[in-house]
């Protein structure tokens, strides 16, 4: 069974910077295009950074410059490094395949913004 954890939301000053983390167990990351996705409330999920299995990287446009993704193969896990965050990144952020997978979907991690 296919378990993603996602850790490391909280609750930031704009400008400030997280780092979430995402655990997976049941399977090999190294082997999956993996993508870092986020929630808002009352809009859809979108997809806000991606890596593949050769570490071609890709980010939506809003994140780019701010939002650094990452994987550590050896510990199967993947990281997305947020940084100068403004209030409009708040949402609920999600780890998956890439594109996702339905029954993958984990709880995510909230991220506010908010002074």
């Amino acid at each position: 069974q296919v378990t993603f954890v996602e850790s490391g939301g909280g609750l930031v000053q704009p400008g400030g910077s997280l780092r979430l983390s995402c655990t997976a167990s049941g399977m090999a990351l190294s082997r999956f295009s993996l993508g870092w996705y986020r929630q808002a409330p009352g809009k859809e999920r979108e997809l806000v950074a991606g890596i593949n299995n050769a570490d071609i990287i890709i980010y939506e446009d809003s994140v780019k410059g701010r939002f650094t993704i990452s994987r550590d193969n050896a510990k199967n896990k993947m990281y997305l490094q947020m940084n100068s965050l403004k209030p409009e990144d708040t949402a609920v952020y999600f780890c998956n395949t890439n594109p996702g997978t339905r029954r993958f979907w984990g709880q995510g991690t909230q991220v506010t913004v908010s002074s």
